[in-house]
C-alpha cells in the first residue's frame, strides 16, 4: 500500500453546475398539512435548497476539512484482487502526548468522515481541549470505500468483511500494528468484525449499536420482550430506506445522483428521524453541517455506491457459529429510549452483548441518538477516553 497527502479541491465548474441543477429542481405536490409524516416536508426541504444554492459557503467548508491532514491510500493490488489498486481516502491526525494511542474511527450510512470532524482534534490533542496528554489517539477517520473520496468499488463483494480488512491493512501501512477502533452505523459493525476476525490486531472495540447475536436460542426476558416489541413496531414504519438499498439500489440511485433534491431529501429525513433533535433536525445540527455532508456525496458522485453497501451486506450475512465470541475488550455508547415526534428502539439488553462480547463499559447516553461525535460531541470523546484508558498497555501484548 503506498499512501500520498491528499487535498480536497472542488472545481468551480462543478459548484456552478450544482447551483443550476438546483434551480431545474422540479417540485412534487405535497399533502395539505402532511408535515414529514409522508417524508421529508417539501417546504423544510425548498428552504435547505435555496440555502444550498445562495447562502452556503462550500470553500469554507472545504478548508475546515483541509485543516486536518488527509491520505489517500492505495491498496497492494495482491492483498486484495477483486480490487487492484484501490484507494482509500482519510483524514490522519497524528496525536499530541506522551504516548498516543492509535485510533481507527469508521462512519456509516447517511453519513461521511465528517461525522468526526469535531472530535478530532479534542481526541487527537487532549491537552489542548481541557483533556489529559495521556488520553491522546493518532486519529485514522476514513471514508468507507464508495464514500466520500474514497474510490467507488467496481465490482461485487466491497463488503463490511472486507472494508475491516482494507482498515487492518491502512493502519498497518501508516505504521499501527495493534490499535483502537470505534464506530457508529455501518462503523459499528465494520469494528465488530475488526474484533472477530483480527483480535490480534485490536486493542478494543467501542460500538454505538450491537451488530451481533449469540447462535441458539435461549429463553426471553421481559427486557427482551419489550425491546423486540420496540424493534418490531420501529421496523413496520422505518425500514424501507434499507429494504430498497438493499434489493434494487441501482434503481434509487439515478434519481438522487441526477437530483440536488432528490439526494437532500433522501438524506436529511434520516440525519431528523436518526438524532434526539424532537422533530427539528436544525436544533442539533447546523444547514452548514447538513449541507457538508450532502455535498461530499454530491460532488463524489458516491450516493449509488454508499448505498450499495446494504445490498453487499445482505447477500453476504455474517452469524457467528455456537459458541462462538468476539474476544477484544469491547466498549459500548447507545441511544436512550426515545418517545415523541422521533421515537427510536432504545438500547438493547446488556446480556445480548456479555453473551457475544467481552465488555468492559456499557453507556446509554443522556442526550443524543445515532450520530453521537456530532450531536454530544463532548461525551463522544469522553467515553472513547475513558473506554481506552485502561486498555493503552495492551498495544504491545
Amino acid at each position: 500500500m503506498t499512501a500520498a497527502p491528499f487535498r480536497i479541491a472542488v472545481p468551480d465548474v462543478e459548484i456552478d453546475a450544482l447551483r443550476a441543477a438546483i434551480a431545474r429542481t422540479r417540485w412534487p405536490d405535497q399533502i395539505d398539512g402532511a408535515g414529514w409524516d409522508y417524508g421529508t416536508e417539501r417546504g423544510y426541504l425548498q428552504e435547505l435548497l435555496a440555502y444550498w444554492a445562495d447562502g452556503f459557503d462550500w470553500r469554507a467548508q472545504e478548508a475546515r476539512l483541509n485543516a486536518t491532514r488527509q491520505i489517500r491510500a492505495a491498496l497492494d493490488a495482491e492483498a486484495f484482487p477483486a480490487f487492484p489498486a484501490f484507494g482509500v481516502h482519510c483524514a490522519h491526525q497524528r496525536g499530541v502526548g506522551p504516548d498516543p494511542l492509535p485510533l481507527v474511527l469508521t462512519h456509516g450510512w447517511p453519513s461521511t468522515h465528517f461525522e468526526y470532524q469535531q472530535v478530532i482534534g479534542p481526541l487527537s490533542d487532549p491537552g489542548a481541549h481541557g483533556g489529559d496528554p495521556a488520553d491522546a489517539f493518532h486519529v485514522v477517520v476514513p471514508s468507507l470505500p464508495g464514500y466520500g473520496f474514497s474510490d467507488i468499488p467496481s465490482a461485487r463483494g466491497m463488503t463490511p468483511r472486507v472494508v475491516a480488512a482494507l482498515w487492518v491493512a491502512l493502519m498497518r501501512d501508516l505504521g499501527y500494528d495493534r490499535f483502537a477502533a470505534a464506530g457508529c452505523d455501518w462503523g459499528a459493525y465494520v469494528t465488530a468484525l475488526l474484533g472477530l476476525d483480527h483480535p490480534d490486531a485490536l486493542v478494543g472495540i467501542h460500538m454505538g449499536m450491537l451488530n451481533f447475536r449469540a447462535a441458539g436460542e435461549r429463553t426471553p426476558t421481559a427486557e427482551d420482550r419489550e425491546y423486540a416489541a420496540a424493534a418490531g413496531d420501529w421496523r413496520r414504519t422505518e425500514i424501507g430506506y434499507s429494504m430498497i438499498q438493499g434489493t434494487k439500489p441501482q434503481s434509487l440511485a439515478y434519481g438522487l445522483t441526477d437530483s440536488p433534491a432528490g439526494l437532500a431529501a433522501w438524506i436529511v429525513e434520516k440525519w431528523r428521524r436518526w438524532s434526539d433533535c424532537g422533530g427539528d433536525v436544525e436544533s442539533l445540527f447546523t444547514r452548514d453541517d447538513l449541507l457538508t455532508t450532502i455535498a461530499i456525496y454530491w460532488f463524489t458522485g458516491t450516493i449509488n455506491s454508499a448505498n450499495r453497501l446494504y445490498y453487499e451486506s445482505r447477500t453476504t450475512p455474517i452469524r457467528l457459529a455456537e459458541g462462538q465470541r468476539i474476544d477484544p475488550p469491547a466498549g459500548f455508547l447507545l441511544e436512550r429510549r426515545i418517545d415523541g415526534p422521533n421515537p427510536n428502539i432504545g438500547p438493547p439488553p446488556r446480556s445480548r452483548a456479555d453473551a457475544v462480547y467481552d465488555v468492559h463499559r456499557w453507556t446509554v447516553a443522556d442526550r443524543g441518538a445515532h450520530f453521537p461525535a456530532l450531536e454530544n460531541p463532548d461525551l463522544y470523546v469522553a467515553e472513547l477516553r475513558a473506554f481506552f484508558r485502561p486498555l493503552r498497555g495492551r498495544r504491545e501484548i
